[in-house]
C-alpha cells in the first residue's frame, strides 16, 4: 500500500460513510440527521391521559393528526406558550395515540428549518403520513422567517401533501424580538405585520399557559399513581418552589427524584 492509499484509508476511518437510511414505512418515529432518515432508538411517549390540564389542546391535536393519517386535509400546527407546560410531550403522545388507534403516521424530529426541503424530497413519494416535529423554534433571522412562510404557504419549498409541521415555541410570534427591532427602523408597521403573519401561517395554533398549584399537584398525583409511588404534597410543592415554577416538566422531575429515592425504575 503506497502513501496515498494509507492516507485515503486513514481519512475513511476518520470520516466513515453515513449509515444507510431507515425504511420510512417501518418505524413509528425518526430523526432527520445529516441528510439521513434514522429510526429512533425508542419511541415510548406518555399515554395521553397522563397529560393533565390541556384537554382542549389534546383533542384538537389528535383530531388534526387523525385527519393527516387518514389522508384528509390537515393543518400545520403551532404549539406555543410557557416552558414546561407539555407542548413537546403532547406532540409525542398525540402521535403515539393515533398510531395505537391504527393510523399510519410517523413522527420525524428535525433540528433546523434549513434541513426541511431535503427531507420533503425524501418523504413526498412515501405512501404514509408524517408529522415533522420542530421543537423550541425561535427564528433567528429574517431569511429563516421567509423560508418558514414559504414552506407553510405554497412557496418554492412547500411541503408535500402527506407532511405537516408541528412546531413548538415559547412565544406565539416566533421571531426574535431583536429582529423585529432591527426591521422596525425601516418600517415599524410592516415589521409587526410580518411577524404576526408568520404565526398566522399555521392553521392550528394551540396556547399553553402556566398552571396553578392545584393543577401542579394533580399532575404529580397522576404520575405517582401510574408508577405506584406515594408522595407528600408539601414536599412536591417545595420542589416546585425551589425551582421557581410549577409545570408538568417540574412535576415529572419531582417524580423521577421520588422514584430514585424509593428504588423504583421508570
Amino acid at each position: 500500500m503506497d502513501a496515498f492509499e494509507r492516507i485515503a484509508a486513514a481519512l475513511e476511518r476518520l470520516s466513515p460513510p453515513p449509515p444507510p437510511a431507515a425504511d420510512a414505512r417501518a418505524h413509528p418515529a425518526y430523526v432527520w440527521r445529516d441528510g439521513v432518515l434514522a429510526a429512533t432508538r425508542a419511541f415510548a411517549p406518555q399515554p395521553l391521559d397522563r397529560l393533565l390540564g390541556i384537554e382542549r389542546q389534546k383533542a384538537a391535536l389528535v383530531d388534526n393528526l387523525e385527519r393527516l393519517a387518514g389522508g384528509r386535509a390537515a393543518q400545520d400546527v403551532l404549539l406555543w406558550g410557557a416552558r414546561g407546560t407539555g407542548k413537546s410531550a403532547l406532540v409525542k403522545s398525540a402521535v403515539g395515540a393515533v398510531q395505537a388507534a391504527g393510523g399510519d403516521l410517523a413522527l420525524v424530529e428535525v433540528a433546523t428549518l434549513h434541513q426541511l426541503p431535503a427531507l420533503f424530497a425524501v418523504l413526498a413519494p412515501v405512501p404514509r403520513a408524517f408529522a415533522l416535529f420542530v421543537d423550541d423554534l425561535g427564528v433567528d433571522d429574517p431569511g429563516e422567517a421567509r423560508l418558514l412562510r414559504s414552506m407553510l404557504e405554497g412557496g418554492a419549498e412547500a411541503r408535500p401533501a402527506n407532511v405537516r409541521l408541528l412546531v413548538t415555541a415559547n412565544r406565539r410570534h416566533i421571531a426574535a424580538r431583536d429582529i423585529a427591532e432591527q426591521e422596525s427602523a425601516i418600517n415599524p408597521r410592516d415589521s409587526i405585520d410580518d411577524h404576526l403573519a408568520l404565526a398566522d401561517r399555521f392553521g392550528l395554533s394551540l396556547g399553553f399557559h402556566a398552571i396553578d398549584q392545584d393543577q401542579y399537584l394533580a399532575i404529580v398525583a397522576g404520575y405517582a399513581g401510574a408508577y405506584g409511588l406515594s408522595y407528600d404534597p408539601d414536599l412536591a410543592v417545595r420542589w416546585a418552589t425551589q425551582r421557581g415554577s410549577r409545570s408538568g416538566r417540574v412535576a415529572w422531575h419531582y417524580i423521577v427524584d421520588l422514584a430514585g429515592r424509593e428504588g423504583v425504575a421508570l
